[in-house]
């Protein structure tokens, strides 16, 4: 399968960016509630692995809980490969916002 990377920095205490990474999964059920299904995420040591279906496509990764930044290493099927640079994008938004205030807000 292809992988995906993204990388995002942040001013936090791995404590804080932790606890408000707990918060991601909430956060986009809500705001992509017609687009991302079947969301589900556990921990393992300090990433946050996770896994969800957005428009038909399996995604799956994991969110390293960093010093100073957050790194996602994920998989997406073949058939997806054309919107990687779209998921890519979208991940690194949702998780700057979420790192620098707290919530994430609807556009």
């Amino acid at each position: 399968m292809p992988k995906f990377n993204v990388t995002v920095p942040h001013a936090l205490s791995e404590q804080e960016a932790t606890e408000r990474l707990n918060r991601f999964a909430d956060i986009l059920r809500e705001k992509f509630k017609d687009s991302v299904s079947e969301l589900e995420q556990s921990w393992e040591g300090n990433a946050l692995a996770f896994r969800f279906k957005t428009f038909g496509f399996p995604l799956s990764g994991k969110v390293a809980v960093g010093d100073k930044q957050l790194t996602v290493d994920g998989e997406l099927p073949f058939a997806a490969m054309m919107f990687k640079g779209k998921i890519e994008s979208s991940i690194r938004e949702q998780l700057e916002r979420l790192m620098t205030a707290g919530i994430i807000k609807k556009e």
